[in-house]
């Protein structure tokens, strides 16, 4: 039996016990597999968009004897999951933006019973925002690392409440600072903004709200997360 990435191990750590699964761009079915081969889940529909992976997906349910509990199936998102069929939904390995139009086009996600795992692989801050801005309740960050690279995994749930926040809450979330990959994660963040922010400074443009971005974190986390190697230009 093979073992789950650091991405999907901690995907996995989040559904609930019997839950029934929806594994948006499934790609291999592994972490559906797994979680039926150790009797976590009641059901799952595995789900992609390209035939070719999808392919891979069922070869890999019927290697590992879960075709009675694990469906492959080619949707586009959830476009081809019925609401009845999934508790927890999985959407990892694709960009903030993708996920939120996801969600945008299954509008029975907005159902406190629905859980979503979310891991954004780029411009996680896109993704927080949204969920915020459409009443749903960022319940918990968890940091991963997969190929060298930190990312966070985030659960969510529709409380219908909608939510602003600091803009240092939509890049950093609810990752702890005191866990050392969650810091890892928050300081690549701030890199990244900072590259951004002289980017911009370099053409000529206002880097004004970057700039209040950049204060706002380093007053909230502290100086110790903005190494040297990432300040202005």
């Amino acid at each position: 039996m093979f073992t789950l990435d650091g991405r999907l191990a901690v995907c996995a750590s989040l559904v609930r016990k019997g839950a029934k699964l929806a594994d948006v761009g499934t790609d291999h079915a592994y972490l559906p597999v797994w979680l039926a081969k150790n009797d976590s889940i009641t059901s799952a529909i595995a789900s992609d968009i390209r035939e070719k992976p999808l392919r891979s997906g069922a070869d890999n349910i019927e290697k590992y004897g879960c075709s009675e509990i694990v469906a492959a199936r080619l949707s586009d998102g959830l476009d081809a999951v019925l609401p009845e069929e999934a508790d927890d939904i999985v959407m990892a390995g694709m960009g903030s933006e993708l996920i939120c139009n996801i969600i945008e086009r299954a509008p029975w996600l907005k159902d406190s019973d629905k859980r979503l795992i979310l891991q954004p692989m780029t411009k996680a801050h896109i993704l927080r925002k949204y969920l915020l801005d459409n009443g749903f309740e960022i319940v918990s960050e968890t940091p991963c690392a997969h190929g060298g690279k930190n990312y966070t995994v985030i659960l969510a749930r529709y409380s219908g409440i909608i939510m602003k926040a600091e803009s240092s809450f939509y890049y950093m979330g609810r990752l702890d600072p005191a866990d050392h990959l969650s810091r890892d994660y928050m300081k690549g963040v701030l890199s990244k903004i900072y590259k951004k922010r002289n980017g911009i400074s370099v053409t000529g443009g206002d880097t004004s709200e970057l700039d209040g971005v950049i204060a706002e974190i380093i007053k909230l986390y502290g100086d110790d997360i903005n190494d040297s190697s990432q300040r202005y230009l």
